[in-house]
């Protein structure tokens, strides 16, 4: 499945990214419910380039050709700390990452500090998710989208599902 990923997916990034656009706000630090939540457990999975390069795709040595390197769908999460949009959504995708846990990897790329990353694949609004089919290409989504949304999103393309 041989294609010029970055050209593909470029155009839709950029025509989204003139529809979508992300907030801004300030964020809290040094709350009780901040440092409570901090050392829960979490079901997302942080990935750096390295974690990347190893878990997802090997953007770099085969930039001609997307091959999802996964045992499992994902889903990735494109954010910024800055970005309210993308605060907002965090929890939902905790949420859906516990309960679809052993079923789909749910990734977050911090944009800010894998500027690599976001670079290779386009993204210019944030939040953007990339939903990551076992032995599919993958599909693009700008925004917060609806917890009931995403749901349907990991069923119906993920899981392969039938539509109730």
């Amino acid at each position: 499945m041989k294609m010029k990923f970055v050209k593909i997916f470029f155009p839709a990034f950029l025509m989204l990214a003139m529809v979508t656009a992300c907030g801004a706000g300030n964020s809290k630090t040094g709350d009780k419910s901040d440092q409570a939540q901090s050392s829960a457990k979490t079901y997302t999975i942080s990935l750096d380039t390295d974690g990347f390069l190893k878990k997802v795709a090997d953007f770099k040595n085969n930039p001609q050709e997307w091959k999802y390197l996964g045992d499992k769908p994902a889903i990735i999460d494109f954010w910024a700390e800055w970005c309210s949009y993308c605060r907002k959504l965090s929890p939902v995708l905790e949420e859906l990452a516990k309960e679809y846990e052993g079923q789909i990897y749910i990734y977050k790329v911090n944009t800010d500090q894998e500027r690599e990353i976001a670079t290779a694949f386009g993204i210019r609004a944030l939040p953007t998710l990339l939903f990551i089919p076992q032995g599919e290409d993958p599909q693009v989504a700008q925004g917060a989208l609806p917890k009931e949304e995403l749901r349907k999103i990991i069923e119906t393309v993920l899981l392969n599902k039938p539509q109730e």
